[in-house]
C-alpha cells in the first residue's frame, strides 16, 4: 500500500469519514471560510457581510442546498464517537494535534451555520429529518465501538476469519444506518 496523500482515492476518502462519523468532506473548512469572510475592518463591513450571507440563504436556492446538506452531515457526525477512531492513532501527540482540529472546526461550522441560518439545533427546519437520524443512533453507535474494536484487534494481528468479517459486517451496517454508500 502507498502511503502519499496523492494516492487517496475520492470514494474510500469520503466513505471513511462517514463510518468513523465525522462526516469531514460535508463540512470541514465551511466554518474557517466564513469567519474568514466575516474578518471585516470596520464593524460596519462585517454587518454587511454578515447580511449578504444571511440573505444568500434566503434567496439563492444553490446556498440553501448546500448548507442544508451540510446541517444533514453535521447532525450525522458524532464528535464523541469519532474520538473513539482517533484512538486508533498510536501516536498520542498527533491524535491530539488532529483532533482538537477536527473537533475545533466542527464547532466552528455549527456555530456559523447558526450564525447565517438563525437555527440553533442541527435540522430544526427538517424534524422529520431530525428524529430519523436521531431514532437511527441507537442502532448505529454500538455497531462503531464494535468497530473500533474489531479495527484494533485486526492491527494487532489478531485478524482470523471472524474479525475480518466482524469489519465487514460493521461496515455495511453503519453506511445502511447512516443510509450513506455502502
Amino acid at each position: 500500500a502507498n502511503q502519499k496523500i496523492e494516492d487517496l482515492r475520492a470514494i474510500p476518502w469520503g466513505f471513511s469519514w462517514g463510518q468513523c462519523r465525522l462526516t469531514l468532506p460535508g463540512w470541514f473548512g465551511f466554518g474557517s471560510a466564513v469567519e474568514k469572510f466575516l474578518d471585516q475592518p470596520t464593524d460596519k463591513e462585517r454587518k454587511a457581510a454578515l447580511a449578504l450571507l444571511q440573505k444568500m440563504v434566503k434567496q439563492w436556492p444553490f446556498f440553501k442546498t448546500l448548507l442544508s446538506n451540510m446541517d444533514m452531515v453535521l447532525a450525522k457526525s458524532d464528535l464523541a464517537l469519532a474520538s473513539r477512531y482517533s484512538e486508533l492513532v498510536s501516536d498520542a501527540k498527533l491524535r491530539k494535534k488532529i483532533f482538537a482540529a477536527i473537533e475545533a472546526e466542527w464547532h466552528r461550522t455549527a456555530d456559523v451555520m447558526a450564525l447565517l441560518t438563525g437555527e440553533k439545533h442541527r435540522l430544526a427546519n427538517n424534524p422529520a429529518l431530525a428524529r430519523s437520524i436521531r431514532h437511527r443512533f441507537p442502532y448505529i453507535d454500538p455497531l462503531n465501538h464494535l468497530q473500533v474494536e474489531l479495527i484494533r484487534r485486526y492491527r494487532e494481528g489478531k485478524a482470523d476469519e471472524r474479525v475480518q468479517r466482524g469489519i465487514h459486517i460493521s461496515i455495511n451496517g453503519i453506511a445502511a444506518g447512516l443510509r450513506n454508500t455502502g
